[in-house]
């Protein structure tokens, strides 16, 4: 999945990734608005990881959500 098709459809897709990392507050998934490196920062942020960690988590998430 393409990520402008993420940021279109991120009003949806907020729920899925609410599930997949919940440290993720309400607030955070309102400003990462759908966008890819700010949804990395935020994984790097809450979750410690490094931006290659971060990078990996984020694709294997956007490969589930086109199923």
């Amino acid at each position: 999945m393409d990520s402008n098709v993420i940021k279109g459809k991120w009003m949806q897709l907020k729920g899925e990734a609410k599930k997949q990392w919940g440290q993720l507050t309400d607030d955070d998934l309102d400003v990462i608005d759908g966008e890819k490196d700010k949804l990395v920062g935020k994984l790097q942020e809450r979750y410690g990881h490094t931006k290659d960690d971060a990078e990996a988590e984020y694709r294997n998430w956007e490969q589930s959500i086109r199923h």
